[in-house]
């Protein structure tokens, strides 16, 4: 796992601060889970490099990323549903496993082509999965066309990949490298390692044939006032593009989950999640580099996920959804409202100091 410099150590100050905190919020957490079920499970369709696929999503149970046991990310708070005790049994997984399946047979008129498998940390730490677990995954999905891992750079390796590969799986690992500006990633999401380290983790991927890397981004985290946001995101958008082994940047515009800093921040005025105007804007100003971008915006239109008035909320979030499967940004042009005119002036006025301009 990369190592920050010691600075940011110093006690009170910096990570060692953020963690403090987090830490502290996260331990209010009260709710225990089944290390025999699923998080969650759901069936959707997804734009691929091969075009659009059907898709299994599954959340596993874990122990929970062990940098969010350190104090973690600030707006994170799936740790919070992470098991107890920082491990789950290879059969206990397996388990899981098996209802998503049973979940897809009873609700899918044929087995999906993408099967995307998170766990709110990484897939590829041997803490969270195991070698004979991810062996076990890797031959258990052998007959599907593609399959998408999540985890952070550091566990990105030419082995774990090859499980995959070797059964046949075009294989992606989503990373959420969050901001492409170093800076931004350490200050406002409090996450460890650097640009360079998600350079390294697309060259290991792109040296394994049908490997590749998918990069999530966050829109808007905290500290920064929406135009930041919107300029920092466009910019990163652009730098992952530009980095061979990365073919998708999925933008995740920035909710409020309990237990986070990003909550604490919310509930005292200090903190609004995006608005769809700004999700809408940097798809539109993104749509010609040479990758697939999309976005989900999760909770949108509630007061704690991406929203704009609430009442063009669901219309502009169908157009982002025909975007990620289209790639085509002429379907922002069918959508308007009044309040894109507060969205404007949020864009001309609004600054670190006197964020957030409106609710």
């Amino acid at each position: 796992m990369s190592t920050p410099t010691p600075e940011v150590y110093e006690q009170g100050k910096g990570m060692d601060a953020h963690n403090q905190v987090m830490r502290e919020i996260r331990s209010e957490k009260e709710a225990s889970y089944d290390p025999h079920e699923p998080t969650r499970v759901w069936l959707d369709e997804d734009n691929t490099p091969d075009g659009v696929k059907t898709s299994l999503t599954i959340i596993l149970n874990t122990g929970g990323c062990r940098w969010a046991r350190a104090g973690g990310c600030t707006m994170c708070g799936y740790v919070a549903e992470s098991v107890d005790g920082g491990s789950v049994p290879h059969d206990a997984l397996m388990d899981q496993i098996d209802v998503c399946l049973e979940h897809e047979t009873a609700n899918a008129d044929e087995p999906a082509d993408l099967i995307k498998i998170y766990t709110s940390g990484s897939f590829l730490d041997e803490r969270e999965v195991g070698a004979e677990t991810r062996s076990a995954i890797a031959e258990t999905f052998g007959d599907r066309d593609r399959i998408v891992l999540e985890s952070l750079p550091d566990f990105v390796d030419r082995e774990k990949l090859t499980d995959f590969t070797d059964e046949g799986l075009q294989t992606d690992i989503a990373i959420g490298l969050e901001t492409a500006t170093d800076r931004v990633r350490h200050d406002c999401v409090n996450k460890y390692f650097d640009f360079a380290d998600f350079e390294d983790a697309c060259a290991t991927a792109a040296d394994v044939e049908n490997a590749g890397i998918k990069a999530y981004l966050l829109m808007k985290p905290p500290f920064l006032a929406e135009p930041e946001a919107v300029e920092d995101m466009i910019s990163s958008i652009e730098r992952c593009a530009d980095v061979p082994g990365c073919h998708t940047i999925s933008m995740n515009p920035c909710n409020v989950q309990r237990y986070t800093m990003v909550d604490q921040l919310h509930f005292r005025d200090g903190y609004r999640p995006p608005w769809l105007w700004s999700v809408a804007h940097v798809l539109e100003e993104t749509a010609d580099v040479d990758a697939i971008v999309v976005s989900d915006p999760v909770g949108h239109g509630s007061d704690r996920g991406a929203h704009n008035c609430k009442e063009c909320d669901d219309l502009v979030q169908k157009a982002i959804k025909d975007f990620d499967l289209r790639q085509d940004p002429s379907v922002f042009e069918q959508v308007s409202c009044e309040c894109e005119a507060t969205w404007d002036a949020v864009m001309d006025l609004e600054r670190g100091y006197n964020q957030p301009l409106t609710r």
